[in-house]
């Protein structure tokens, strides 16, 4: 059986379906679909994905409204859904949800920006140690595939200018570089590189300004990491810049199971 997952930072669900989100999603044809950045409550949610048919859909929100996020949009029923990682500092914004299938579990994750003075990046060092044994808890029952928007480039060829960036900018300090180290080096894979290993200028979030977009300047910070038990099953990964309702464009994953 091939599974089609789609992840994507929509950047405010509402805001995107202005801009022919649900168009998109019947083009892509995402068995799972999982969003971050929802900037919604779970009824929102639900309101604005009515038309969207042939779907399951489940939602995390934080609790101040018009914030965050994570919704997990389904063919196939889940066996459950989980939302948060059981930690009361970290559960707050809506930035994890998990939902257990037969072979696997998928979780959507939005996780925190340190900010553009820095001033958050002790709470997301601490964010991605306790996010990883929390994937690793449910890896000890089944496989587990996460995505969404890390908010990090792991390596230079993730983003377009890394010497400027390096150290100085929220998504490239060597903080952030670490807990990407860690979910890779504890038996994560990134599956886009592991199966585009030569892939260059391949980007999944752009800044809104100068330009970057169009001149593709731009940062790989989406991504779909797997239980290394399954990299035999992986089948492709894409990036699909081509997607303009949001700053950052859907990322996908196939897979054989």
């Amino acid at each position: 059986m091939s599974l089609k997952l789609v992840s994507w930072n929509v950047n405010g669900i509402r805001a995107s379906i202005k801009k022919g989100f649900e168009e998109s999603v019947k083009k892509m044809d995402p068995d799972v679909l999982c969003l971050q950045e929802t900037k919604a409550q779970d009824d929102q949610v639900q309101e604005a994905l009515a038309n969207l048919t042939g779907y399951h859909i489940y939602s995390n929100s934080a609790v101040k409204k018009g914030y965050s996020g994570t919704a997990i949009i389904s063919k196939q029923k889940p066996i459950s859904v989980t939302s948060d990682i059981g930690i009361e500092e970290h559960d707050q914004e809506g930035r994890v949800l998990a939902a257990e299938f037969d072979d696997f579990y998928v979780v959507t994750v939005y996780v925190p920006n340190s900010k553009r003075d820095l001033s958050r990046l002790d709470y997301r060092t601490r964010w991605d140690s306790e996010l990883l044994s929390y994937i690793k808890g449910l890896e000890a029952k089944k496989p587990v595939v996460i995505c969404g928007d890390f908010n990090v480039a792991h390596k230079d060829v993730d983003l377009a200018r890394p010497k400027p960036n390096y150290d100085k900018t929220a998504g490239y300090t060597k903080k952030e570089i670490m807990g990407m180290d860690n979910y890779t080096g504890g038996g994560l894979t990134d599956t886009f590189r592991f199966l585009n290993p030569d892939a260059v200028e391949r980007y999944s979030w752009w800044s809104y300004m100068g330009g970057a977009r169009g001149r593709n300047v731009g940062w790989r910070i989406d991504y779909f990491l797997a239980s290394e038990s399954l990299n035999n099953k992986l089948v492709a990964g894409e990036i699909h810049p081509d997607y303009m309702e949001s700053d950052h464009c859907p990322v996908s994953l196939q897979i054989d199971l």
